[in-house]
């Protein structure tokens, strides 16, 4: 019987075997028969052996651009410079493959991209410039053979990151690593999260002299990498390396500045339901004020939109979590009656009931949560009530004019305090009492 190193490198490449798309296969196998090694390599590799689904995958070559572009059909020029070549297989999802050339690399001047690279280097020296040690392995189809010059597996073992290097020293590379491309301090926590890996202490160590880097990266990335953190199942596994690492005071600082308690904010994004949206507002709830209110305060929303909208966040992104900050110091209110419980939904809108509640819950306070469910199907909007603006000019005889919206917004208000008066018979009986006093 095998040791239990044979029996994991057996059932890696078993795994592997497995996994790897036809297309990249063939992709693979034409680069071979012309002579030049080619592998699957990154994340694809490193989540298949972990028996997770893999996402997209990409090739390593030692043949330049030319060549690759020489041997395929259809290809697409992605980034020649940089040694990539975008080959097409197909139509549809994953009929692209990305073939990237064996390169080493210059500097990283816009902590972004290396401002030079060269080809002909070995794939073990390709490997040494990625990130992490897991992200390190290569598969080669042809041989089915597992490369892992850097210890990969027993990372996934142990379920740690390690920056990978040619130094061997885990702080030197991880500083080198980070400071290089400043996204990888993101991809750190975001992996740890993502993984549920721990990160290991000189790696982590490495994060502050990098921070100057990921100043430098586009907010763009930097968004995209909290996406896929709040998608973990755990986001404060990635979340709490970050505010203590120093990453969380230079993406967000007033965010950094606002959380006075780690643990409980730790608590509310991980208590949130998965996705962006509900825990993005869950992170940035710090933002609000101590003080607690009973209505959205709108000013607050305004100024948290636009912070995430800094982030570069999409418009419903930032507005839906901007609204669940507003709300963050609504919960704070010990009791709450049904009109102020409409009134903050009406304020949230519609389309964003079921965040708030979500949002409201994932505070601790579940009994907010109940009320807002009780009232959620309540008129908490002027287009939900049962008379419309034409009702009121038909049967009051009523002139168009802003009136007609006053006299709806009233109504609104009387319906936040009895929704009972939701019938058109009703409202009208109402709407002529509003409409004397309010032409006064």
């Amino acid at each position: 019987m095998p040791g239990a190193s044979a029996i994991e490198d057996a059932l890696a490449r078993s795994r592997l075997a497995a996994a790897v798309p036809p297309n990249v296969r063939e992709v693979c196998a034409r680069l071979t028969a012309a002579g030049y090694q080619a592998v699957a390599v990154g994340g694809a590799v490193r989540d298949a052996i972990l028996g997770r689904d893999p996402g997209d995958w990409d090739v390593a070559t030692a043949a330049e651009p030319d060549a690759v572009m020489a041997l395929f059909p259809r290809t697409i020029p992605t980034g020649l410079q940089h040694g990539t070549v975008t080959i097409v297989t197909g139509r549809g999802a994953h009929s692209h493959v990305e073939v990237t050339t064996f390169r080493g690399e210059g500097a990283y001047t816009d902590a972004r991209r290396p401002d030079h690279v060269r080809f002909g280097v070995p794939l073990v020296e390709d490997l040494a410039r990625r990130d992490f040690r897991v992200n390190a392995m290569a598969y080669d189809p042809a041989r089915d053979e597992v490369i892992d010059p850097y210890d990969g597996r027993r990372d996934l073992d142990e379920r740690m990151l390690r920056a990978v290097g040619p130094t061997g020293d885990v702080y030197e590379d991880a500083v080198a690593r980070f400071t290089e491309d400043g996204l990888r301090v993101m991809r750190a926590v975001r992996f740890a999260a993502a993984l549920e890996f721990a990160l290991d202490p000189e790696t982590e160590r490495g994060i502050p002299p990098a921070l100057p880097s990921l100043a430098k990266v586009s907010r763009e990335r930097v968004a995209e990498e909290l996406r896929k953190l709040l998608a973990a199942r755990t986001p404060s596994l990635g979340l709490r390396i970050a505010h203590r690492s120093g990453i969380i005071q230079t993406i967000a600082p007033a965010l950094h500045a606002g959380i006075t308690d780690v643990e409980h904010w730790l608590a509310r994004v991980d208590g949130s339901p998965a996705g962006t949206n509900v825990r993005l507002g869950a992170m940035f709830a710090e933002l609000a004020p101590k003080a607690a209110v009973r209505r959205l305060d709108h000013k607050l929303a305004k100024a948290v939109d636009a912070q995430l909208k800094a982030l570069k966040f999409s418009n419903e992104e930032a507005q839906l979590a901007a609204a669940l900050v507003a709300i963050h110091g609504c919960t704070r209110e010990p009791s709450w009656t049904p009109a102020e419980a409409r009134r903050v939904l009406s304020d949230v809108t519609r389309a964003r009931v079921p965040a708030a509640i979500a949002f409201v819950r994932a505070e601790g306070r579940g009994d907010l949560a109940e009320l807002m469910t009780r009232v959620e199907n309540d008129p908490i909007a002027i287009g939900e009530l049962a008379v419309a603006g034409k009702d009121l000019m038909d049967g009051l005889q009523m002139a168009p004019g802003p009136l007609i919206g006053r006299i709806l917004a009233a109504l609104l208000n009387q319906a936040f305090e009895d929704p009972a008066i939701n019938t058109r018979d009703e409202l009208l009986t109402r709407a002529r009492t509003l409409e004397l006093e309010l032409a006064r």
